[in-house]
């Protein structure tokens, strides 16, 4: 369970890089731990609101932030675990899209190159509000049109394959790829990438028809583990129980892994014959954005680590619980240095339960003895963007 801490002096902060794969890596390894595609929206976040707006009044917030939201919110903590992470999406050519790459590319160092800049495409925008530990979402946005095949990129696209091509033509080669699951739809590019070696994990969201036939989600066949919520799961499999419905999974899937809310998660390896349950971790959740997000990279990291199922229960429930006690959807992904700073906390807490300290105790190998400092990585800033002084 070995990692590398890594400490590197940009003049004013000192960045650690923990590699949880570090004992794995190999020359002969893929480019990417994770490859993942799907839309990036511009996440505009207003922040203390006693109560929900009122029709007819203006309401106003106390603070806000924006950031790239969508599947940018998994791709950020993928990369903030230490997942070298690959994105494929589509960016408008306005500034909330060259905002959107900017923080992604080089804020948070994901791999943008299959993705592409789409002329005259207005970036998708989501606004929400945030109050009472519960949020309120509106969303704008348009299918990105295909690119033209005979139609040449123009200077200012940022694309680094032909056009002609909504998606790369092959995802590019990694350990795993997330996938979100659609019923009576299939993804190609899973095919694709399991025949590369990529293992799939799965998400999937509330459905629409009513149908939740298991038997509609063609993709489920191609992966390693499905990650459902509670309710989910249960209309998915027909019991009246997560923990069944977990089980049953298993006649579908290797891994089924059931969050359960405040209640914390349940999961079943059906090859190794494993179970494991984790309460959540109790903490002020101001915002739930992307924690699901943020529990799927969790448990990925762990999994591609090779830890065992308990444990990638525990780090998947932890880092979504330390990113509910911030604003925002990728603003509020951990990193290793908030895991550090929680993991020291909590032992120094006088009456602290053993049973719960045992249950975190693989973090003491993983994370950096001497990462003490507040996550150093720029985050995205409250505003799209400041003019540079001259």
């Amino acid at each position: 369970m070995a990692s590398t801490g890594k400490a590197v002096t940009d003049g004013s902060h000192r960045s650690f890089r923990v590699d949880p794969l570090a004992a794995l890596r190999t020359p002969h390894d893929p480019p990417w731990d994770v490859y993942l595609t799907g839309t990036v929206f511009l996440d505009i976040v207003f922040t203390g609101l006693d109560s929900a707006p009122v029709r007819g009044t203006e309401s106003w917030a106390r603070g806000m932030g924006s950031s790239p939201g969508g599947v940018a919110n998994m791709a950020t903590a993928l990369a903030r675990l230490g997942l070298r992470t690959s994105l494929a999406a589509a960016f408008g050519d306005d500034h909330y899209g060259e905002y959107c790459w900017d923080a992604l590319e080089q804020g948070e160092g994901i791999d943008l190159s299959p993705s592409r800049t789409v002329p005259g495409w207005h970036s998708p925008v989501t606004v929400s509000m945030a109050y009472e530990g519960e949020r309120t979402m509106v969303s704008h946005g348009h299918e990105p049109p295909p690119e033209e095949p005979d139609r040449p990129s123009p200077a200012t696209t940022r694309t680094r394959r032909p056009p002609g091509a909504g998606l790369p033509p092959c995802p590019p080669r990694a350990r795993a790829a997330v996938a979100s699951l659609t019923p009576g739809r299939s993804a190609p590019w899973i095919a694709q990438a399991v025949r590369q070696g990529a293992r799939i994990f799965g998400d999937v969201g509330w459905d629409d028809t009513g149908a939740w036939d298991l038997a509609a989600l063609g993709d489920l066949r191609h992966c390693e583990a499905f990650l459902p919520n509670a309710q989910e799961a249960m209309r998915y499999t027909g019991t009246d129980c997560p923990r069944a419905a977990a089980h049953a999974l298993t006649e579908h899937v290797p891994v089924a892994v059931v969050t359960l809310g405040a209640e914390g998660a349940y999961a079943v390896d059906r090859r190794t014959g494993e179970t494991a349950s984790v309460p959540a971790i109790e903490v002020e959740a101001l915002d739930p954005t992307g924690a699901g997000d943020v529990f799927v990279a969790g448990f990925v990291t762990g999994t591609l680590a090779g830890w065992p199922l308990a444990d990638r229960l525990a780090f998947a429930g932890l880092t979504a619980a330390l990113s509910v006690q911030e604003f925002g959807g990728s603003l509020s992904a951990p990193g290793w240095t908030e895991i550090a700073g929680w993991w020291r906390r909590v032992q120094s807490v006088e009456g602290q339960d053993p049973a719960a300290l045992r249950r975190y105790a693989f973090l003491a190998d993983v994370v950096p003895e001497d990462c003490v400092r507040p996550w150093p990585l720029r985050r995205a800033v409250p505003t799209i963007g400041f003019r540079r002084s001259a």
